[in-house]
Protein backbone atom coordinates (compact mmCIF):
# COMPACT_ATOMS: atom_id res chain seq x y z
CA UNK A 1 0.00 0.00 0.00
CA UNK A 2 2.92 2.68 1.45
CA UNK A 3 4.64 1.69 -2.51
CA UNK A 4 1.37 2.68 -4.16
CA UNK A 5 1.12 5.33 -2.56
CA UNK A 6 4.56 6.72 -3.48
CA UNK A 7 3.83 5.65 -7.20
CA UNK A 8 0.80 7.80 -7.18
CA UNK A 9 2.82 11.20 -5.61
CA UNK A 10 5.01 11.00 -8.74
CA UNK A 11 2.18 10.54 -11.72
CA UNK A 12 1.94 13.86 -12.84
CA UNK A 13 -1.43 15.68 -14.09
CA UNK A 14 -1.22 17.08 -17.70
CA UNK A 15 -1.44 20.10 -18.76
CA UNK A 16 1.18 22.12 -16.20
CA UNK A 17 4.04 24.24 -16.80
CA UNK A 18 6.38 22.61 -14.40
CA UNK A 19 8.88 25.92 -14.23
CA UNK A 20 5.79 27.99 -13.13
CA UNK A 21 4.73 25.48 -10.74
CA UNK A 22 8.24 25.24 -8.97
CA UNK A 23 8.27 29.12 -8.86
CA UNK A 24 5.15 29.36 -7.04
CA UNK A 25 6.27 26.60 -3.90
CA UNK A 26 9.27 28.71 -3.83
CA UNK A 27 7.61 31.84 -2.35
CA UNK A 28 6.05 29.97 0.32
CA UNK A 29 2.55 30.26 1.22
CA UNK A 30 -0.49 27.40 2.55
CA UNK A 31 0.53 25.80 -0.41
CA UNK A 32 3.76 24.71 1.02
CA UNK A 33 1.83 23.81 4.61
CA UNK A 34 -0.60 21.33 2.15
CA UNK A 35 2.16 19.88 0.62
CA UNK A 36 3.79 18.94 3.72
CA UNK A 37 0.93 16.76 4.23
CA UNK A 38 0.56 15.59 0.53
CA UNK A 39 4.05 14.24 0.95
CA UNK A 40 5.47 16.78 -2.06
CA UNK A 41 2.86 15.39 -4.40
CA UNK A 42 1.18 18.90 -4.93
CA UNK A 43 4.46 20.92 -5.78
CA UNK A 44 4.57 17.94 -8.30
CA UNK A 45 0.76 18.52 -9.08
CA UNK A 46 0.57 14.75 -9.45
CA UNK A 47 -2.51 12.43 -8.80
CA UNK A 48 -2.60 12.61 -5.02
CA UNK A 49 -1.83 16.30 -5.02
CA UNK A 50 -4.69 16.77 -2.53
CA UNK A 51 -2.74 14.44 0.20
CA UNK A 52 -5.00 12.99 2.44
CA UNK A 53 -5.40 16.49 4.14
CA UNK A 54 -10.04 16.40 3.27
CA UNK A 55 -10.30 13.53 4.53
CA UNK A 56 -7.91 14.86 8.02
CA UNK A 57 -10.04 18.19 7.77
CA UNK A 58 -13.65 16.11 7.50
CA UNK A 59 -12.95 13.87 10.41
CA UNK A 60 -11.44 17.51 12.82
CA UNK A 61 -14.65 19.20 12.00
CA UNK A 62 -17.29 16.01 12.46
CA UNK A 63 -15.45 15.45 15.68
CA UNK A 64 -16.20 19.22 16.83
CA UNK A 65 -19.38 19.31 15.37
CA UNK A 66 -19.99 16.31 17.84
CA UNK A 67 -20.40 18.43 20.35
CA UNK A 68 -22.90 21.06 18.98
CA UNK A 69 -24.71 18.66 16.47
CA UNK A 70 -27.27 16.39 18.30
CA UNK A 71 -27.66 13.87 16.00
CA UNK A 72 -23.51 13.55 15.82
CA UNK A 73 -23.85 13.22 19.62
CA UNK A 74 -26.35 11.03 19.19
CA UNK A 75 -24.49 8.71 16.49
CA UNK A 76 -21.39 9.12 19.19
CA UNK A 77 -23.53 7.33 22.41
CA UNK A 78 -24.51 4.41 19.83
CA UNK A 79 -21.10 2.28 20.26
CA UNK A 80 -19.85 0.17 16.90
CA UNK A 81 -23.14 1.31 14.73
CA UNK A 82 -23.03 4.99 15.48
CA UNK A 83 -19.27 5.02 14.70
CA UNK A 84 -20.15 3.73 11.13
CA UNK A 85 -22.83 5.63 10.76
CA UNK A 86 -19.71 8.82 11.79
CA UNK A 87 -17.42 6.99 9.70
CA UNK A 88 -19.64 6.90 6.54
CA UNK A 89 -20.48 11.18 7.40
CA UNK A 90 -16.91 11.61 7.30
CA UNK A 91 -16.10 10.11 3.93
CA UNK A 92 -18.94 11.99 2.19
CA UNK A 93 -17.68 15.17 3.87
CA UNK A 94 -14.54 14.29 2.68
CA UNK A 95 -15.86 14.04 -1.07
CA UNK A 96 -17.07 17.46 -0.46
CA UNK A 97 -14.26 19.21 0.68
CA UNK A 98 -12.02 17.71 -2.05
CA UNK A 99 -14.22 19.13 -4.65
CA UNK A 100 -13.87 22.57 -3.01
CA UNK A 101 -10.19 22.57 -2.79
CA UNK A 102 -9.54 21.10 -6.51
CA UNK A 103 -11.93 23.48 -7.33
CA UNK A 104 -9.72 26.24 -5.84
CA UNK A 105 -6.07 25.23 -6.21
CA UNK A 106 -6.88 24.56 -9.98
CA UNK A 107 -8.73 27.99 -10.57
CA UNK A 108 -5.83 29.34 -8.76
CA UNK A 109 -2.89 27.75 -11.09
CA UNK A 110 -5.09 28.74 -13.93
CA UNK A 111 -4.97 32.23 -12.59
CA UNK A 112 -1.13 32.36 -11.80
CA UNK A 113 -0.34 31.02 -15.48
CA UNK A 114 1.04 27.49 -14.29
CA UNK A 115 -2.12 25.75 -16.55
CA UNK A 116 -0.96 25.27 -20.06
CA UNK A 117 -4.50 24.01 -21.18
CA UNK A 118 -7.72 26.56 -19.71
CA UNK A 119 -11.07 25.44 -20.25
CA UNK A 120 -14.00 24.54 -18.27
CA UNK A 121 -14.25 20.71 -19.14
CA UNK A 122 -10.02 20.80 -18.73
CA UNK A 123 -10.55 21.84 -15.48
CA UNK A 124 -13.63 19.42 -14.70
CA UNK A 125 -11.02 16.35 -15.07
CA UNK A 126 -8.73 17.95 -12.70
CA UNK A 127 -11.08 18.46 -10.47
CA UNK A 128 -12.58 14.59 -11.08
CA UNK A 129 -8.73 13.42 -11.07
CA UNK A 130 -7.78 15.64 -8.07
CA UNK A 131 -11.16 14.18 -6.15
CA UNK A 132 -11.00 10.55 -7.30
CA UNK A 133 -6.99 10.83 -6.05
CA UNK A 134 -7.90 11.77 -2.61
CA UNK A 135 -10.70 9.18 -2.44
CA UNK A 136 -8.24 6.05 -2.98
CA UNK A 137 -5.50 7.31 -0.68
CA UNK A 138 -8.61 7.28 2.26
CA UNK A 139 -9.48 3.71 0.93
CA UNK A 140 -6.13 2.81 1.27
CA UNK A 141 -5.77 4.40 4.92
CA UNK A 142 -8.68 2.34 5.75
CA UNK A 143 -7.32 -0.92 4.61
CA UNK A 144 -4.51 -0.29 6.03
CA UNK A 145 -6.08 0.30 9.27
CA UNK A 146 -8.38 -2.81 8.87
CA UNK A 147 -5.66 -5.17 7.51
CA UNK A 148 -2.33 -3.70 8.71
CA UNK A 149 -0.38 -2.61 12.08
CA UNK A 150 -1.57 1.23 12.86
CA UNK A 151 -3.72 3.94 12.22
CA UNK A 152 -3.44 3.54 8.13
CA UNK A 153 -4.01 7.60 7.43
CA UNK A 154 -1.08 8.50 9.94
CA UNK A 155 0.98 5.89 8.11
CA UNK A 156 0.37 7.41 4.56
CA UNK A 157 1.43 11.16 6.35
CA UNK A 158 4.21 9.73 8.10
CA UNK A 159 5.49 8.33 4.72
CA UNK A 160 5.02 11.27 2.93
CA UNK A 161 6.82 13.27 5.66
CA UNK A 162 9.85 10.80 5.84
CA UNK A 163 10.16 10.80 1.92
CA UNK A 164 11.56 14.23 1.83
CA UNK A 165 14.45 12.97 4.21
CA UNK A 166 16.80 11.31 1.74
CA UNK A 167 16.48 14.47 -0.79
CA UNK A 168 17.30 17.50 2.12
CA UNK A 169 20.06 15.07 3.51
CA UNK A 170 21.91 14.70 0.28
CA UNK A 171 21.30 18.46 -0.59
CA UNK A 172 23.03 19.32 2.81
CA UNK A 173 25.91 17.38 2.54
CA UNK A 174 26.89 18.70 -0.85
CA UNK A 175 26.61 22.11 0.49
CA UNK A 176 28.86 20.90 3.40
CA UNK A 177 30.94 19.85 0.96
CA UNK A 178 31.67 23.53 -0.53
CA UNK A 179 31.62 25.04 2.29
CA UNK A 180 28.09 26.81 2.31
CA UNK A 181 27.37 25.24 5.42
CA UNK A 182 29.13 24.99 8.86
CA UNK A 183 29.93 21.42 10.00
CA UNK A 184 30.11 22.63 13.64
CA UNK A 185 26.67 24.27 13.13
CA UNK A 186 25.10 20.46 11.35
CA UNK A 187 26.46 18.83 14.74
CA UNK A 188 24.71 21.00 16.98
CA UNK A 189 21.74 20.89 14.83
CA UNK A 190 21.68 17.43 14.72
CA UNK A 191 22.05 17.55 19.01
CA UNK A 192 19.51 19.78 19.45
CA UNK A 193 17.20 17.68 17.34
CA UNK A 194 17.54 14.25 19.34
CA UNK A 195 17.10 16.25 22.53
CA UNK A 196 13.78 17.83 20.90
CA UNK A 197 12.68 14.39 19.56
CA UNK A 198 13.55 13.03 23.29
CA UNK A 199 10.99 15.60 24.79
CA UNK A 200 8.61 15.29 22.38
CA UNK A 201 8.69 11.24 23.15
CA UNK A 202 8.71 12.44 26.98
CA UNK A 203 5.30 14.78 26.36
CA UNK A 204 3.28 12.53 23.82
CA UNK A 205 3.34 9.41 26.57
CA UNK A 206 3.06 11.92 29.78
CA UNK A 207 0.64 11.94 31.96
CA UNK A 208 -1.44 13.23 34.88
CA UNK A 209 -3.37 10.80 36.55
CA UNK A 210 -6.22 11.63 39.20
CA UNK A 211 -6.75 8.35 41.75
CA UNK A 212 -10.44 7.19 41.89
CA UNK A 213 -11.67 5.00 44.62
CA UNK A 214 -15.07 2.88 43.93
CA UNK A 215 -17.47 2.13 46.62
CA UNK A 216 -17.92 -1.29 47.70
CA UNK A 217 -21.59 -2.81 47.24
CA UNK A 218 -23.23 -5.82 47.96
CA UNK A 219 -25.56 -7.08 45.54
CA UNK A 220 -26.99 -10.96 46.10
CA UNK A 221 -24.30 -12.74 48.06
CA UNK A 222 -21.28 -10.81 45.70
CA UNK A 223 -19.39 -7.89 46.78
CA UNK A 224 -18.69 -5.63 43.78
CA UNK A 225 -16.14 -2.88 44.05
CA UNK A 226 -13.70 -1.88 46.13
CA UNK A 227 -10.90 -1.43 44.04
CA UNK A 228 -8.96 1.82 42.83
CA UNK A 229 -8.03 3.14 39.68
CA UNK A 230 -7.08 6.77 37.89
CA UNK A 231 -8.43 9.06 35.12
CA UNK A 232 -5.21 9.41 32.82
CA UNK A 233 -5.03 13.11 31.64
CA UNK A 234 -2.62 13.35 28.78
CA UNK A 235 0.00 16.60 28.94
CA UNK A 236 -0.73 16.50 24.72
CA UNK A 237 -4.71 16.29 24.74
CA UNK A 238 -5.08 18.15 21.36
CA UNK A 239 -2.05 16.40 19.72
CA UNK A 240 -1.05 18.28 16.61
CA UNK A 241 -4.51 19.58 15.67
CA UNK A 242 -3.58 23.01 17.41
CA UNK A 243 -0.48 23.44 14.79
CA UNK A 244 -2.28 22.60 12.20
CA UNK A 245 -5.18 25.20 12.54
CA UNK A 246 -2.90 27.94 13.53
CA UNK A 247 -0.67 27.13 10.18
CA UNK A 248 -3.41 27.28 7.89
CA UNK A 249 -4.80 30.97 9.82
CA UNK A 250 -1.73 32.66 9.61
CA UNK A 251 -0.77 31.15 5.95
CA UNK A 252 -3.84 32.43 4.33
CA UNK A 253 -3.46 36.45 4.78
CA UNK A 254 0.06 35.84 3.32
CA UNK A 255 -1.26 33.70 0.04
CA UNK A 256 -4.35 36.25 -0.41
CA UNK A 257 -1.46 39.17 -0.21
CA UNK A 258 0.09 37.20 -2.97
CA UNK A 259 -3.06 38.13 -4.93
CA UNK A 260 -2.44 42.01 -4.33
CA UNK A 261 1.35 42.64 -4.95
CA UNK A 262 0.72 46.04 -6.36
CA UNK A 263 -0.53 47.13 -2.67
CA UNK A 264 2.04 48.46 -0.41
CA UNK A 265 -0.01 47.03 2.93
CA UNK A 266 -0.35 44.03 1.40
CA UNK A 267 3.27 43.50 0.97
CA UNK A 268 4.14 44.83 4.25
CA UNK A 269 1.56 42.29 5.75
CA UNK A 270 2.88 39.52 3.59
CA UNK A 271 6.49 40.20 4.45
CA UNK A 272 5.39 40.58 8.62
CA UNK A 273 3.64 37.15 8.50
CA UNK A 274 5.91 34.92 6.80
CA UNK A 275 8.20 32.67 8.94
CA UNK A 276 10.90 33.54 11.29
CA UNK A 277 9.33 37.10 11.39
CA UNK A 278 8.76 38.44 15.05
CA UNK A 279 5.16 39.08 14.69
CA UNK A 280 4.52 35.68 12.63
CA UNK A 281 6.20 33.53 15.97
CA UNK A 282 4.07 35.99 18.46
CA UNK A 283 0.90 35.53 16.43
CA UNK A 284 1.54 31.73 16.23
CA UNK A 285 2.60 31.06 19.48
CA UNK A 286 -0.90 32.45 20.79
CA UNK A 287 -2.85 30.99 18.92
CA UNK A 288 -1.49 27.69 19.36
CA UNK A 289 -2.38 28.10 22.84
CA UNK A 290 -5.95 29.18 22.73
CA UNK A 291 -7.00 26.19 20.12
CA UNK A 292 -5.23 23.92 22.33
CA UNK A 293 -7.43 25.33 24.99
CA UNK A 294 -10.44 25.12 22.73
CA UNK A 295 -9.98 21.96 21.46
CA UNK A 296 -9.45 20.59 24.63
CA UNK A 297 -12.63 21.79 26.14
CA UNK A 298 -14.88 20.50 23.35
CA UNK A 299 -13.12 16.73 23.32
CA UNK A 300 -12.83 16.57 27.28
CA UNK A 301 -16.00 17.43 29.36
CA UNK A 302 -15.32 16.78 33.37
CA UNK A 303 -18.85 17.41 34.17
CA UNK A 304 -20.01 14.26 31.97
CA UNK A 305 -16.67 12.04 33.51
CA UNK A 306 -17.60 13.33 37.55
CA UNK A 307 -21.38 12.12 36.52
CA UNK A 308 -20.13 8.64 35.29
CA UNK A 309 -17.88 8.48 38.63
CA UNK A 310 -20.73 8.80 40.12
CA UNK A 311 -23.08 6.66 38.86
CA UNK A 312 -21.26 3.98 39.27
CA UNK A 313 -20.04 4.76 43.13
CA UNK A 314 -16.74 6.49 41.84
CA UNK A 315 -15.13 9.62 44.00
CA UNK A 316 -11.88 10.98 44.17
CA UNK A 317 -10.08 10.42 47.64
CA UNK A 318 -10.73 13.86 49.47
CA UNK A 319 -12.97 15.30 47.03
CA UNK A 320 -16.49 15.37 47.26
CA UNK A 321 -18.65 13.60 44.52
CA UNK A 322 -20.85 16.04 42.04
CA UNK A 323 -19.72 19.74 41.65
CA UNK A 324 -16.55 19.21 43.68
CA UNK A 325 -15.30 17.08 41.59
CA UNK A 326 -16.53 18.32 38.38
CA UNK A 327 -14.18 21.83 39.33
CA UNK A 328 -11.21 19.52 40.60
CA UNK A 329 -11.13 17.77 37.33
CA UNK A 330 -11.41 20.92 35.14
CA UNK A 331 -8.44 22.77 37.50
CA UNK A 332 -6.30 19.92 37.02
CA UNK A 333 -7.20 19.71 33.26
CA UNK A 334 -6.19 23.31 32.63
CA UNK A 335 -3.36 23.02 34.52
CA UNK A 336 -1.92 20.13 32.30
CA UNK A 337 -3.67 21.56 29.59
CA UNK A 338 -1.41 24.49 29.67
CA UNK A 339 1.62 22.91 30.20
CA UNK A 340 0.67 20.90 26.71
CA UNK A 341 -0.01 24.48 25.29
CA UNK A 342 3.38 25.85 26.12
CA UNK A 343 4.74 22.63 24.71
CA UNK A 344 3.57 22.43 21.70
CA UNK A 345 4.10 26.60 21.20
CA UNK A 346 7.92 26.14 21.78
CA UNK A 347 8.29 22.95 19.32
CA UNK A 348 6.30 24.81 16.77
CA UNK A 349 8.26 28.02 16.35
CA UNK A 350 12.13 26.50 17.83
CA UNK A 351 12.47 25.11 14.09
CA UNK A 352 12.17 29.35 12.63
CA UNK A 353 14.95 29.73 15.37
CA UNK A 354 17.13 27.43 14.84
CA UNK A 355 17.16 28.56 11.44
CA UNK A 356 18.50 31.85 12.11
CA UNK A 357 20.66 30.66 14.84
CA UNK A 358 22.32 27.74 12.26
CA UNK A 359 21.77 29.09 8.65
CA UNK A 360 21.00 25.78 7.66
CA UNK A 361 17.59 25.77 5.63
CA UNK A 362 17.90 22.67 3.75
CA UNK A 363 17.47 20.08 6.93
CA UNK A 364 14.77 21.41 8.94
CA UNK A 365 12.30 19.44 10.99
CA UNK A 366 9.22 21.36 11.70
CA UNK A 367 7.04 21.33 14.72
CA UNK A 368 3.89 19.50 12.88
CA UNK A 369 5.90 16.52 11.31
CA UNK A 370 8.28 16.55 14.00
CA UNK A 371 5.04 15.55 16.73
CA UNK A 372 3.38 13.74 13.79
CA UNK A 373 6.52 11.31 12.76
CA UNK A 374 7.37 10.66 16.61
CA UNK A 375 2.98 10.10 17.18
CA UNK A 376 3.26 7.52 14.69
CA UNK A 377 6.17 5.48 15.15
CA UNK A 378 4.93 5.55 19.19
CA UNK A 379 1.53 4.17 17.97
CA UNK A 380 2.75 2.07 15.48
CA UNK A 381 5.29 0.37 17.83
CA UNK A 382 2.41 -0.19 20.68
CA UNK A 383 0.76 -1.82 17.90
CA UNK A 384 3.33 -4.30 17.19
CA UNK A 385 4.02 -4.60 21.03
CA UNK A 386 0.03 -5.47 21.80
CA UNK A 387 0.26 -7.97 18.55
CA UNK A 388 3.21 -9.86 20.19
CA UNK A 389 1.89 -9.97 23.87
CA UNK A 390 -1.31 -11.89 21.94
CA UNK A 391 0.66 -14.23 19.91
CA UNK A 392 2.74 -14.92 23.25
CA UNK A 393 6.04 -13.90 20.47
CA UNK A 394 9.42 -13.07 22.40
CA UNK A 395 10.49 -10.19 20.45
CA UNK A 396 12.49 -9.82 17.47
CA UNK A 397 15.74 -10.33 18.93
CA UNK A 398 16.09 -12.67 21.87
CA UNK A 399 18.72 -12.10 24.67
Amino acid sequence: MIVVVRLGSHLPLPGVDKGALANLFAQGGILGFMDLFAGGALSRFSIFALGIMPYISASIIINLLTAVVPILEKWAKEGEEGRNKMTKATRYFTVVLAVIQAFAISSWLNNMGVLMVSGLVFQFLLIITLTAGTCFLMWLGEQITDFGIGNGISIIIFVGIIARMPSQIIQTVKLMQIGEINIIAFVSLLFIAVIVIGGVIAIQKGQRRIPVQYAKRVIGRKMYGGQGTFIPLRVNQAGVIPIIFASAILMFPATIAQFFQNLAFMDALSDALSPGKPLYLILYSILIIVFTFFYSAITFNPANMADNMKKYGGFIPGIRPGKNTTAYIDHIMTRVTLSGAIFLAIIAILPNILIKVTGITTFSFGGTSLLIMVGVALETVQQIESHMLMRHYEGFIKK
